[in-house]
């Protein structure tokens, strides 16, 4: 599967405008490290409730630009109570970051197009 979905990236250039989309990749690409950093803090602490909140976020943000893969890992993690994951929490935390560092690229380049 592609990093991007290429039709739901297309719907969200028909719906924003490919003039807005570079800010748009931009604020995407700012936000989601702060967002995974928060998910990383959350865990540390022991937040439950925080670290929900922003595997949701992260999840909502993928999904607007068609990552679907990281959308779908940060759903995960927003779906199963952080006590439930355990000591496994933060390898599955890693593995959206990783899952982040291919959807940066993918954006990057479509940024640049």
């Amino acid at each position: 599967m592609a990093v991007i979905d290429e039709q739901v990236f297309a719907a969200l250039v028909d719906s924003a405008g490919a003039d807005f989309m570079p800010e748009l990749i931009d604020s995407f690409l700012e936000d989601a490290p702060q967002g995974l950093a928060a998910l990383r803090a959350a865990l540390a602490a022991g937040d439950a409730v925080a670290f929900r909140r922003g595997a949701h976020s992260l999840k909502s943000n993928g999904v607007t630009f068609g990552a679907m893969d990281f959308a779908d890992a940060a759903r995960e993690l927003e779906h199963t109570p952080l006590a439930e994951l355990g000591v496994a929490a933060a390898a599955r935390v890693q593995a959206l970051d990783t899952l982040f560092e291919a959807v940066a690229a993918a954006l990057k380049e479509r940024r640049h197009a």
